[in-house]
């Protein structure tokens, strides 16, 4: 059975049109305000009528559409809506969109019915099995407070929760191309909000980063953050719900795993029986033992560079930044606990036989969250962790749960294989990619150094991860970056399209997020907070039809970008770089422009894009080497541009150049 419904982010509702079955169903899309539906149901008889009401820069159809059917449902995916009916076994769709609308069809269906519909040539019903996460802070994304104040607390900014992503938000973002969700946050941390009366410990302010704290200073790996549940006592629940409905909305679910540190105060109260505490039996009259899960400073009270109140810790643990002294700065991980895996840093040297006691517990938290059912865990400073633990516990995770990914962040490229032979499926492309880009973006570098970056990777193409956006770093659309979100998008089409490797996009980046709040402990640095409690402005706009035509045009080439990699034959297939061939071209700027190929079996794809201010008229040479290497054949083929639906005639040549024009900050993704 056709089973449809339309997603109403204001009010977390669901509606479907087929409950009216013998009466007659009216609905106002008011959280839209695109369009007036109404849907008459009498008989069998159904006529559903669209009428544009408002905002003259969009292109609207306006018609009449009837038939003899069962039922109709109406329903919207991403900024495209579908109307359904059914007759017997037959089902039949209309379909019509508010945007980028550029050519009208109509087509006779079994000479049955009339459908109405756009051309929208990076629809496919096949998928790719490219990874795209879709990074969301839960704390932030589905808070909708608008009367925030700085360093406000949780009854005065408002939170965020897990019913939030209800299944009508899982599926929009699955429609818009993601695979994974990685839901950042989620474990208990140390917070300065008072939960003592469900008989959650309370943290000391003054080794709590934040009105919220830091995610990042965990101080119960078996808990979840009672702020992101409804009922505090049913949190644990709460997750688990969210779990199952993330999986049935066809999307995987990633959380963190947080290994070389904890909060200073931590404590487990929801750990299994039987299961002993972190510190639980150390020796503290020693500073490094082996066996302890802890590093201390013997004899001396912690006593940090800076006011700590009346906090007192005795004796002294190390902090999660590799500072083995007990006065941290302002500046260190003062908030955290570095964590013991047997290396003496004193000497440098590993103790691993026996098997050190936090290997062990480790293990014991990643099988935990592994049995609830979770698909993959971002690692958290990895690289802070040594290899022969990786090695021994992705093993162990791995032999039960075959399926089941691990991300690491590492820094280091020397370090990059390491990490992958012990156990990593992704790492962290920052230093690399992330910087080459970035440098690009803001014009400080050539865009023919993208070459030396994938170049760089090339042997662990697969298992490199890109990003322009995370919660560490800033906002492409931010001051301390680009200053507008329009210049990343040349960035953006070249890390989704560029290889097969993951791509992740942290939320509020496709509409242009700028990180220019300044919201309390994190203070304006261009970054999204992780230690207040605050919400995304331009999702807040989403909900409330506050975007503007610029926020919907940056969100329309990202979903379309992330479609083309996830749906089109040729994003999987074969990848050639084509800047050596251009570098000396009079109307090709390798500065400004890059451009590559894909394809897999008959399909191509030439990306083109341009990190110049300006349009751009250009060439693009097609060299001997690359129609050998990809097995193209010399002809002449129509072209499409999956971006914006443009045709054209290509006449593919060896050693001749296409030539096209690239909109300012933008790019082109031409099929033939």
């Amino acid at each position: 059975m056709l089973t449809t419904a339309k997603r109403d982010r204001s009010t977390n509702n669901m509606y479907n049109p087929c409950d009216a079955y013998h009466g007659i169903f009216r609905h106002t899309m008011a959280s839209q305000g695109f369009f007036l539906y109404q849907a008459i149901m009498s008989w069998g008889t159904i006529s559903l009528r669209i009428i544009s009401i408002s905002a003259p820069h969009f292109y609207w159809i306006s018609t009449t559409y009837s038939a003899l059917c069962d039922y109709i449902a109406i329903t919207r995916q991403s900024h495209c809506f579908y109307a359904a009916t059914k007759k017997g076994s037959n089902t039949f769709f209309l379909l019509f969109s508010c945007k980028n609308i550029k050519k009208v069809l109509t087509l006779q269906i079994s000479n049955l019915i009339t459908l109405i519909s756009y051309k929208k040539p990076y629809l496919k019903t096949t998928m790719n099995n490219k990874i795209i996460i879709y990074q969301v802070f839960t704390r932030l994304y589905g808070n909708r407070n608008a009367t925030r104040i700085k360093n406000g607390k949780k009854e005065e900014n408002g939170c965020g929760k897990f019913t939030d992503f209800n299944a009508s938000i899982l599926k929009h973002i699955r429609e818009m191309g993601f695979s994974h969700i990685w839901y950042t946050g989620v474990i208990r941390h140390a917070t300065q909000t008072d939960y003592s009366s469900y008989g959650i410990p309370t943290q000391h302010p003054a080794v709590v980063k934040g009105r919220a704290g830091s995610p990042y200073a965990i101080c119960d790996y078996y808990d979840v953050d009672p702020d992101l549940a409804l009922n505090v006592n049913e949190r644990m629940l709460e997750f688990e719900t969210l779990v199952k409905r993330t999986h049935r909305a066809g999307l995987k679910m990633i959380i963190d795993f947080v290994p070389n540190h904890v909060a200073r105060q931590y404590k487990s109260i929801a750990k299994p029986k039987g299961v002993k505490d972190l510190g639980e039996d150390d020796d503290t009259s020693q500073g490094f033992n082996p066996q302890n899960n802890f590093y201390y400073c013997p004899n001396c009270k912690f006593e940090p560079q800076f006011d700590i109140q009346d906090y007192e810790e005795f004796p002294a643990k190390s902090t999660g930044n590799d500072h083995f002294d007990p006065h941290p700065g302002i500046n260190d991980w003062y908030e955290t606990v570095k964590l013991n895996y047997g290396v003496d840093y004193v000497t440098g040297q590993g103790h691993f036989d026996p098997i050190p006691n936090t290997w062990h517990k480790m293990l014991d938290i990643l099988l935990y969250w592994a049995e609830k059912g979770i698909d993959g865990f971002r690692c958290d400073m990895a690289e802070m962790v040594p290899t022969a633990f990786w090695s021994w516990a992705t093993e162990k995770v791995k032999k039960k749960y075959p399926e089941l990914i691990f991300i690491g962040e590492v820094y280091n490229p020397a370090q990059y294989r390491n990490y992958i032979q012990a156990g990593f499926d992704y790492l962290y492309d920052k230093v690399g990619m992330y910087d080459t880009m970035r440098n690009v973006i803001c014009g400080n570098g050539s865009a023919s150094f993208i070459t030396g970056a994938w170049q760089s990777t090339d042997d662990i193409a697969n298992h490199m991860l890109y990003f322009l956006e995370n919660h560490d770093e800033q906002r492409i659309a931010s001051d301390f970056f680009a200053g507008d979100a329009r210049k990343g998008i040349p960035g953006m089409v070249a890390s989704v399209l560029m290889r097969n490797n993951p791509f992740m996009l942290y939320a509020g980046e496709e509409f242009g997020e700028q990180g220019m709040d300044e919201e309390g402990f994190s203070g304006c640095d261009g970054r999204t907070t992780i230690f207040d409690y605050w919400n995304l402005d331009t999702i807040c706009r989403e909900v409330a039809n506050k975007l503007t035509g610029e926020d919907w045009e940056i969100y329309n080439i990202h979903e379309k970008t992330l479609q083309i990699a996830r749906k089109e034959k040729a994003a999987s297939g074969l990848f050639y770089d084509l800047m050596y061939a251009n570098h000396w071209s009079a109307r090709f700027d390798d500065n400004k422009q890059y451009a590559f190929l894909r394809k897999k079996d008959n399909i191509s794809l030439l990306v083109v894009c341009n990190f110049n201010g300006n349009d751009v008229d250009i060439d693009v040479k097609i060299p001997q080497h690359a129609i050998d290497f990809l097995s193209m054949k010399e002809k002449k083929s129509k072209a499409t541009d999956l971006l914006t639906g443009d045709k054209s005639i290509f006449f593919i040549k060896a050693d001749e150049c296409v030539r096209m024009t690239v909109p300012a900050y933008g790019a082109r993704i031409w099929k033939f």
